[in-house]
């Protein structure tokens, strides 16, 4: 099956709302988690008691594959150094207990199934082609996310109930408004400026299909 026919993995900023799209789905994942249990007292006994510390975070690792030759682009520029910039302290960004700058948190999201909020904690980059002046026009990313947030204490994401929700992505299809999305959403079709307003729409009144949409807490 074509890529194209596909949704498209995305990694979505989410201090800036910035949406950078795979250029190919990954072809496989890992996802791992390692928790930590203590041994406690086992006097006279073949093994002592196992007794649980505290969770781990859970990771997230695959391999992206970029390829410019066709264009003739280099491909850092066209695609990976977007990613690779999510490893980097960004200026404007205080973490909220040391109060010092933080590279951005992030989602990885693959349709609507499925999201994983994260921070990027590796990368690493390997370029396989280059035009005759050297520049990158293919590019493989090991890229590794580890998990920022439980799962199991998110606040309520059901629009109606009148708490906050978690963010969300909507992918646009024929027909939808602004209005349709936040009604869905919300519960309320007149809340769509900050939908608007967070993926920097231009022309309101008029969503291309297959737009992935980023739906904010209200």
């Amino acid at each position: 099956m074509e890529q194209t026919n596909l949704a498209k993995a995305l990694i979505i900023n989410l201090d800036t709302s910035d949406q950078i799209e795979c250029l190919f789905n990954p072809n496989a994942y890992t996802y791992h988690k390692v928790n930590e249990w203590v041994q406690g007292a086992g006097g006279g006994r073949n093994m002592p008691q196992l007794e649980f510390s505290r969770g781990g975070p859970a990771h997230l690792q695959m391999q992206l594959f970029f390829d410019t030759y066709e264009s003739g682009k280099d491909v850092r520029s066209s695609h990976t150094e977007a990613i690779w910039n999510l490893m980097l302290v960004d200026d404007s960004l205080k973490d909220a207990k040391t109060q010092r700058a933080r590279p951005p948190k992030v989602r990885f999201q693959w349709g609507q199934s499925w999201t994983f909020d994260a921070v990027v904690i590796e990368i690493t980059q390997r370029f396989t082609m280059f035009l005759g002046d050297g520049t990158p026009v293919r590019a493989t990313l090991d890229v590794v996310f580890q998990q920022s947030k439980d799962p199991t204490n998110q606040p309520a994401q059901n629009p109606t109930s009148g708490g906050p929700g978690g963010e969300r992505v909507w992918t646009v299809n024929a027909g939808d408004t602004l209005a349709w999305i936040a009604f869905k959403e919300y519960g309320d079709a007149t809340n769509w400026r900050p939908i608007a307003a967070v993926n920097r729409l231009t022309n309101v009144r008029r969503l291309t299909p297959g737009t992935m949409l980023l739906i904010p807490d209200l």
